[in-house]
């Protein structure tokens, strides 16, 4: 969790193996060409089928090795209605569509054999409304199934109203008992051969359990984890929390939050251009552009209220298939560096949404779940490419990039600079999104040469401290000598 970097892939739009042109699609498919452009709002939005599957991610994981990423997280395999698969119709088994069983078990093994892990994804909040048990639960009223779900007088609760997700009620000890402890339960069933999951990231985790009066999520949130340990000590559990989820996050419960609140949306304030129309993270307003102290502030006061073991390992992104994509927020290349580095040189667990590193662009989530341009040269950013490949091995081979603590040095508004530092290394790291002033960092004592790790904004040592030019935009993560005495 604290000392690797999570890829995040949509099956459907990866890679698609040839055997995927064999598959015949169910009814709800809309058929896609891997460079058909993709619907980003209204009819064939859930439904547009590319036909990506896990035999094709198994047949690129050389890029994530090549990339230096150590975990694989896949967005769900379960069969559903869509190509999102949210809506899962059953558990019980890997969507053919993706290539079955077989398929996942094969990948986890090329993974593993790489030295990759691998996590999936599951919804805990609810099911999709073809889904095994509640297909059961509306066939008979009496159906034990029934106790799975909330009911009202006109119908079922659903996840926002959505009919197609009907939602599970944790008050029933039967959800536990077949979403964790019984023996084809899929928490624990997915972790053992011949799938060998190495945990879970939970779907709209800070929903689950709750409705109404009824606040069961942190109980939930342990059962769930120790229903991994329990299988899998090393077990790694994400949940999923798009607003403030400090009070979700006492450290006994979900390992750690995609870090939206956190990171996500105040970086993307900082670098997104002025006047910029982008939508901000579904919420409706466009982008803010905000000054470095502002973001500074609310990282901060994110952070601090959550435990160290929590914000050391927070899923800390620049986008998702959940979101716009990075290069479409800031813009070119440059600004995307200097996001890819706050990124790799901040507290917590860096987590990059496939095609990131070659950047595609999406105007919202749905427009961001982009095809992978295999074999397509001309859309593919071979200068972000390598940027992404030199971050992620700075990170690999820095302790205190990966285990330091973290201490802010000055903020400007259009440059960060901040110190990570352990016993035996101190790491200056300095990300401006404009040209800037420049500053004297005082208080650092510096006997020795700095050693440039990336980027090219000029160091220079003082009697007082250090001198950090005020280029822009630019980056700059610099090595001190340790101190002494």
């Amino acid at each position: 969790m604290r000392d690797g970097i999570v890829y995040q892939v949509f099956p459907d739009r990866f890679a698609r193996s040839a055997a995927a042109a064999d598959r015949d699609l169910p009814g709800w498919a809309l058929p896609a060409d891997w460079d058909t452009p993709v619907i980003p709002e209204g009819p064939g939005v859930g439904t547009q089928l590319y036909g990506g599957d896990l035999a094709g991610v198994e047949e690129h994981l050389d890029h994530l090795v090549d990339l230096g990423v150590g975990t694989l997280y896949l967005t769900p395999f379960f069969p559903g209605r869509s190509n999102h698969r949210y809506d899962a119709s059953t558990f019980a088994h890997v969507d053919p569509l993706l290539g079955g069983d077989e398929a996942l078990a094969s990948l986890t093994r090329a993974a593993h054999a790489r030295g990759l892990r691998v996590m999936g994804d599951i919804t805990t909040n609810h099911t999709g409304a073809g889904h095994e048990w509640f297909v059961a639960a509306l066939a008979d009223p009496q159906a034990p199934e029934r106790d799975l779900y909330y009911w009202t007088d006109g119908g079922y609760v659903s996840w926002l109203e959505h009919d197609s997700l009907p939602k599970l009620d944790w008050a029933s000890p039967q959800v536990a008992e077949k979403m964790l402890h019984g023996a084809d339960a899929p928490v624990r069933r997915y972790l053992e051969a011949p799938f060998d999951l190495d945990g879970w990231r939970v779907d709209v985790a800070n929903m689950t359990g709750r409705h109404a009066a009824q606040d069961d999520t942190h109980e939930v949130a342990r059962e769930v984890r120790r229903a991994i340990t329990d299988v899998r000590a090393d077990g790694a559990l994400v949940g999923e929390h798009f607003h403030d989820a400090s009070g979700d996050l006492a450290g006994d419960g979900w390992h750690a939050n995609m870090n939206y609140s956190a990171f996500t949306r105040p970086i993307w304030t900082w670098l997104a251009p002025e006047g910029s129309q982008v939508p901000y993270l579904g919420l409706p307003v466009t982008m803010p552009r905000r000054s470095g102290p502002d973001v500074v502030a609310t990282m901060r006061e994110f952070d601090a209220v959550v435990p160290w073991a929590v914000a050391s390992r927070q899923w800390n992104m620049l986008g998702s298939h959940d979101t716009a994509r990075l290069r479409t927020v800031v813009g070119g290349p440059e600004m995307v560096e200097v996001a890819a580095a706050v990124l790799m040189t901040y507290p917590g667990t860096p987590v990059v949404f496939a095609g990131d590193e070659l950047g595609l662009e999406g105007v919202n989530g749905e427009h961001s779940r982009v095809p992978m341009p295999w074999g397509r040269l001309e859309l593919q950013d071979a200068a972000t490419h390598d940027t992404y490949r030199s971050l992620v091995r700075l990170r690999r081979e820095s302790r205190a990039l990966r285990e330091g603590g973290m201490r802010w040095v000055h903020v400007d508004d259009d440059a960060l600079v901040y110190l990570r530092e352990t016993a035996d290394e101190r790491v200056l790291v300095v990300a401006a999104r404009g040209p800037w002033s420049g500053a004297v960092v005082t208080g650092l004592a510096v006997d020795g040469f700095p050693e440039r790790l990336f980027g090219g904004v000029p160091l220079q040592v003082e009697p007082d401290g250090v001198r950090v030019a005020g280029d822009g935009p630019a980056v700059g993560v610099w090595r001190l000598p340790a101190q002494t005495g």
